[in-house]
């Protein structure tokens, strides 16, 4: 399945309505979109309400819709769940819901302490047995690194839907690999995903489904991929330790003051030659993903999805 990235700190939610609903009539099978409440850089500029879009999006068009967002912080997970259940009864077997540690950019808006990453994967473990738990109709009571208190769902879908987690490190895959539907994790060189794919398998998710956030710049030059990659996503690249630490957009924008336009091969696939573009898709289906959602990181998004959605019926398995 190749699906659509909506990049919610990229472009207005109204755009993004439109532009899923673009994808879907030019071939692309489903849609995803990122949670955030600040964008990476003020150039971005934007950071729509990812759950209230999904509803928005969801009736606008007929295909699955995912979102990787992080429990704890913005969103207690028993919230989480209740919006995760009225999407899913809404809209049945067309929503699955990722689960990551999350950064700061977006959970520091609460005014607590950011914890150290070993706690927020204590957390992020609780949250989802939580969400299992209230998805089964079970009335939860938990007193951990998360608390809940006598929480029970009452409006319920007839299909559960999958809780996936989010991996970037191979240690983060292999432990999810024990307790996720799946995983998602990102575009990288072959040999870090081999590694990820690979910790997922052993920790657990060899018969799991795998989906791919593949970050790529499509555009009519390579040079304006280049320079579209630069300008959207410099402020991304970096180490997951740091992503996850910086507090503002402005503190990332400072750390991408020092990218340059080269820096951006190997974190993100730069090429205006569709059939490279391609055969880089088929390789991720190789490498067992079942869903490769296609996140075009600069603004050429109407030539991007005109271009690859006619391809993608020979592509997707």
């Amino acid at each position: 399945m190749i699906s659509y990235h909506a990049s919610h700190e990229q472009f207005p939610p109204g755009k993004m309505l439109e532009l899923a609903q673009f994808a879907e009539d030019s071939g692309f099978q489903s849609i995803t979109c990122s949670d955030h409440f600040n964008p990476w850089s003020t150039q971005q500029g934007q950071s729509g309400f990812a759950l209230s879009w999904l509803g928005a999006s969801l009736q606008a068009t007929g295909v699955p819709h995912g979102v990787v967002t992080a429990p704890g912080w913005r969103y207690h997970p028993a919230i989480l769940a209740q919006a995760g259940a009225t999407l899913s009864e809404m809209f049945p077997g067309r929503f699955w819901m990722a689960l990551g540690s999350g950064e700061l950019l977006n959970e520091g808006v609460v005014g607590q302490r950011w914890p150290a990453k070993a706690v927020r994967m204590i957390m992020l473990h609780e949250s989802a047995q939580i969400v299992r738990s209230l998805w089964a109709g079970e009335t939860v009571t938990h007193y951990g690194h998360v608390k809940v208190e006598e929480a029970k769902l009452y409006s319920l879908p007839a299909q559960t839907p999958m809780l996936i987690g989010a991996a970037i490190s191979p240690e983060t895959a292999e432990w999810i690999g024990g307790w996720a539907d799946g995983m998602i994790t990102i575009s990288a060189e072959r040999e870090k995903m081999n590694k990820v794919v690979e910790a997922f398998h052993r920790g657990g998710g060899k018969d799991k489904p795998m989906i791919l956030k593949a970050q790529i710049s499509y555009a009519q030059t390579d040079e304006a991929a280049l320079q579209g990659a630069w300008q959207e996503w410099r402020t991304n690249i970096f180490d997951s330790s740091l992503l996850a630490q910086l507090r503002l957009p402005s503190e990332f924008e400072e750390a991408g003051k020092y990218v340059r336009p080269d820096d951006m091969h190997g974190h993100v696939r730069i090429s205006s030659d569709l059939g490279k573009q391609l055969e880089w898709i088929k390789e991720d289906m190789d490498m067992g993903f079942s869903t490769i959602t296609l996140h075009n990181v600069n603004r050429e998004q109407d030539v991007f999805v005109r271009d690859f959605g006619p391809e993608i019926s020979g592509l997707a398995k």
